[in-house]
């Protein structure tokens, strides 16, 4: 005998679906903070290739011309790069631009990214430049690479 009260359905209950999420809320705690700090990693990365790329183009304007470049502009102009990248940190095209450790030298030394100013010692004087300002005429060390 059959009563129709009683049958069986197909499906989860309310109890498995809670230990189902609780389980899967478990590991995106886990999972989350790890993915955003390769991320992170993965733009400090980039950040360091561009200013060795950048700190290439200098060299070699230097070395053709004599003289360091007067913004980061004249770089692209000569072709001695495709464009100034943009600050994968920030976001922004801006980078700290350092005057030769002499200061007699003017024009763009060297380079630091303007999200992590303590890329150049604190006793040196630089301007913010996005390509087309002037270079810094306080000396300052050039960071290693």
């Amino acid at each position: 005998m059959r009563f129709p009260a009683f049958t069986w359905r197909r499906g989860f209950t309310l109890i498995e679906i809670v230990v189902v999420m609780a389980i899967l809320g478990l590991l995106l705690t886990i999972a989350l903070p790890r993915y955003l700090h390769a991320i992170d990693r993965g733009k400090e990365q980039v950040q360091r290739q561009n200013l060795a790329v950048m700190r290439d183009a200098i060299d070699k304007f230097y070395g053709d011309n004599g003289r360091y470049p007067e913004t980061l502009d004249e770089l692209v102009t000569r072709r001695y790069l495709r464009n100034v990248p943009d600050d994968p940190v920030s976001g922004s095209r801006d980078w700290v631009v350092v005057a030769s450790p002499d200061g007699e030298k003017p024009g763009v030394y060297d380079l630091a990214p303007a999200s992590a100013p303590e890329a150049v010692k604190p006793a040196a004087a630089t301007t913010t430049a996005a390509g087309g300002a002037s270079a810094a005429t306080a000396a300052a060390e050039r960071p290693s690479q």
